[in-house]
């Protein structure tokens, strides 16, 4: 089943969130949340969900084609393993920026615009939602300078 969003809002994370946001979003929402209730000044922003990821890969047997590229070669060879390494990024880059994912980081962002003022200034993470588990996806995270002028010092 298809998840029909990606994009979790910094104010609707916590630290349950691990296994769909990762680590370092899940306590960057429960920051969120705990600052903003004392009155203190944070970036707001956005994390897509793993579930992004997984269901970009599962579209057009991308996963099995990756496998395909990982396996069964001589990793000493370089030249090889270069253009190996070139089909996966090329496989994955296509995978993710699928229309659904990219009309709702744009929606996200028109967000954040309208919060933070525009043009908004963003910092972009991406990792694995557990950086040292064979099975890691990945974890975005986008947040924004925050004015002068929203909070008072």
């Amino acid at each position: 089943m298809l998840t029909e969003s990606y994009v979790r809002c910094f104010d609707g994370i916590r630290l349950t969130d691990i296994p769909e946001v990762g680590g370092k979003n899940a306590s960057l929402g429960e920051l969120h949340a705990m600052l903003a209730a004392e009155g203190g000044r944070i970036p707001d922003g956005f994390a897509l969900i793993a579930d992004a990821y997984r269901e970009a890969l599962a579209t057009d047997d991308v996963e099995k084609k990756l496998r395909r590229l990982l396996a069964d070669f001589d990793h000493r060879n370089v030249s090889l393993l270069a253009e190996r390494a070139a089909a996966v990024r090329r496989l994955v880059y296509e995978a993710t920026g699928n229309a659904k994912l990219r009309a709702q980081i744009a929606t996200a962002y028109h967000e954040l615009e309208t919060k933070c003022g525009k043009p908004v200034a963003v910092a972009v993470r991406s990792s694995a939602t557990a950086e040292d588990l064979p099975s890691a996806s990945f974890e975005v995270y986008v947040m924004c300078e925050i004015p002068n002028n929203v909070h008072p010092d």
